[in-house]
């Protein structure tokens, strides 16, 4: 199991929602060596995976929309997983649901969406891929009650992603 000093998570809390989970997930990626694959899946639990995959997610969409999430190869482990469902199972239904409108854009353009592009063809996704636009403006509208919704479950259920040590 993940192991959190008690007083780096006080710290943590003390600085706010986002870094309370990045803490979490900082030592998820520790773990895993960067990003999880195939060889370190199983050092995580599932609801661990669930909020590295939420971290993954708020970093990339936030920062290049969908189409780079999906492009630096994180489309399966979003998409490919039940993140939407245990999204809506910690509280976040608006979010769940956002999630499944956006697997329904992946599902249907897969192939493409994932296929290696030069920089000028990732660029020309972005209207390619205009679907992607309303969901992405919707997570910025509610992307920091999100993360205020799962802190607020992962500090209610901590047992599941850290042992909290002195």
């Amino acid at each position: 199991m993940i192991e959190i000093k008690d007083t780096a998570l006080q710290a943590a809390a003390e600085q706010g929602m986002d870094a309370f989970i990045r803490l979490f997930t900082d030592k998820y990626r520790e773990a895993v060596g960067g990003d999880p694959s195939a060889e370190t899946m199983t050092l995580l639990n599932g609801e661990q995976h669930t909020l590295l995959a939420y971290r993954i997610f708020r970093d990339e969409v936030s920062e290049g929309g969908f189409c780079q999430l999906i492009q630096n190869g994180y489309g399966a482990y979003i998409f490919g997983n039940p993140f939407a469902r245990v999204m809506r199972l910690w509280g976040a239904e608006r979010f769940s649901k956002l999630i499944y409108a956006a697997r329904k854009i992946y599902d249907a353009h897969r192939e493409d969406l994932e296929r290696e592009r030069t920089d000028e063809e990732f660029m020309a996704m972005y209207e390619q891929y205009e679907a992607f636009d309303e969901l992405e403006e919707e997570f910025g509208e509610i992307g920091e009650e999100v993360t205020e919704t799962l802190a607020r479950y992962v500090d209610d259920h901590l047992e599941l992603f850290a042992l909290v040590v002195g």
